[in-house]
């Protein structure tokens, strides 16, 4: 064995207790630390070593070298893109996770997938799925959006009479993906999967609103010939806006399309009772996607994705050899994914559920929610600033009173940075700013100090 491998064995407990120290400096620290470092020069490379110096010598490189530039994404202030950070339990589950290193996904060595479907079975409930509905854990919302389109193209070939996991996408002829305000990861999915992102038609949404206009989703089904696809949103990037599940489904009495449903942080509006009705509906969707690592606050990177049709999901991700188990009626994992590597990504979400349970993620969804809203009512009561939407959950979509110009919210965003951390979007032809709340660390001090750091540097700039 190489001596700085054979030391390090040697040194085993007492370089966990070393990383255990440098990870709660991390943590503890995340509250006056820049929640984004000043931009700096890049360290110089270095080369490969040729004979390492352990473990040890690895964490103070890290120490100096690179963690004084890493965000304090995990805090209660980075409010770019919809980021969680890691509750207590998930950071627990996730530091296991890697000690025990499973690779869940084979029956032969079963274990891991076992937990990882009691833990979907937990989130199905928690988003009020019924049992109709399987999951699997991917490793984001691209990922789950893409397996959900997968079996969608499959179901396409079934009602054609064709198997594109066979054929090819090309044995299904032209094909509509209808959507009112899809994210960003749907067309690249619909890249990967060989169907184009020219696939992919926008459908107007209601005045004013994200939300897909259903008499004009129903116009735009009786145009298609054949059947379709239906993307349907549970929280909009911009405005956390829903379409209508409800109304969306009930175009299957008359339409045929395959429902799939992105709910990627929006179906967390089911843990509370206050805004359940936002996502009502969900079940009645043939697949739907769910991002963890957003509002579950487990590590990145995690998220589940849900269909009707296991079936048809192991008709595509099927994967034949003899080491791996057996397709059967019950699916192991590698035949439900493109991975055929899984980490037990499972255990963090598991960890969190157990120790904190329903009451404890409601709770962190209403205290964000309120958070939001707070944000929310302190820039509208500013002259400097503009809300371009309501805030209707999570996200708060604004923009300068005056000149919103892309150039002014960058320097905005940049004089802002070491408080409060703020990412760009345009919104109905206007640029603007998010502010995403979903760590479970932000509360209404965080809010008072993210609206006083933006009220000041727009005071700067004016």
């Amino acid at each position: 064995m190489d001596r700085s491998l054979a030391d390090d064995l040697a040194r085993l407990p007492e370089l966990l207790d070393a990383t255990r120290r440098a990870a709660t400096e991390a943590l503890t620290t995340l509250d006056a630390r820049p929640v984004v470092p000043a931009p700096a020069a890049p360290p110089p490379p270095e080369p490969l070593p040729e004979h390492g110096d352990g473990t040890e010598q690895a964490l103070a490189e890290f120490g100096t070298r690179w963690a004084p530039r890493l965000s304090a994404s995990a805090g209660p202030r980075y409010l770019g893109f919809v980021t969680g950070g890691a509750t207590p339990a998930a950071l627990a589950g996730d530091w296991l996770t890697a000690a025990h290193d499973q690779n869940s996904n084979s029956s032969f060595d079963g274990a891991g997938q076992l937990l990882e479907r009691e833990t979907v079975g937990w989130l199905r409930e928690l988003f009020g799925l019924s049992d109709a509905h399987s999951g699997t854990f991917v490793s984001g919302a691209t990922m789950s959006n893409t397996t959900g389109l997968a079996i969608a193209r499959e179901w396409l070939g079934e009602r054609l009479g064709v198997s594109p996991a066979e054929d090819g996408a090309a044995a299904l002829g032209p094909v509509r993906v209808l959507s009112g305000a899809p994210h960003s990861s749907i067309a690249k999915a619909l890249s990967f999967l060989g169907l184009g992102r020219s696939a992919l038609v926008r459908v107007p949404t209601l005045p004013g609103r994200e939300a897909v206009d259903p008499a004009a989703l129903a116009r735009a089904l009786a145009d298609t010939p054949g059947p379709a696809v239906v993307v349907a949103n549970a929280g909009t990037v911009n405005t956390v806006d829903f379409d209508d599940l409800r109304a969306v489904a009930a175009l299957k009495d008359h339409h045929d399309f395959w429902l799939h449903t992105d709910a990627a942080f929006g179906a967390f509006a089911a843990l509370s009772p206050r805004y359940a009705h936002l996502a009502d509906g969900l079940d009645a969707s043939d697949s739907v996607c769910v991002d963890l690592h957003k509002w579950l606050n487990v590590p990145y990177d995690s998220a589940v994705q849900f269909t009707r049709r296991r079936d048809l999901q192991a008709r595509v991700f099927q994967n034949a050899a003899a080491y791996l188990g057996p397709l059967g009626d019950h699916p192991d994992l590698v035949h439900l994914t493109p991975e055929n590597s899984h980490r037990l990504r499972a255990l963090a979400a598991w960890f969190t559920l157990r120790a904190y349970g329903r009451r404890g993620h409601r709770e962190i969804v209403e205290r964000d929610i309120a958070c939001a809203r707070d944000l929310g009512e302190r820039l509208a009561a500013d002259p400097a600033f503009r809300l371009l939407a309501p805030v209707r959950l999570n996200v708060v979509c604004f923009t300068l009173a005056a000149d919103p110009t892309p150039e002014r919210l960058t320097a905005l965003r940049e004089a802002v940075a070491a408080e409060v951390f703020v990412t760009p979007t345009v919104h109905e032809g206007t640029p603007a700013l998010r502010a995403a709340f979903s760590n479970w660390r932000t509360t209404q001090a965080d809010v008072r100090r993210a609206a006083e750091a933006l009220r000041t540097a727009a005071k700067e700039i004016a």
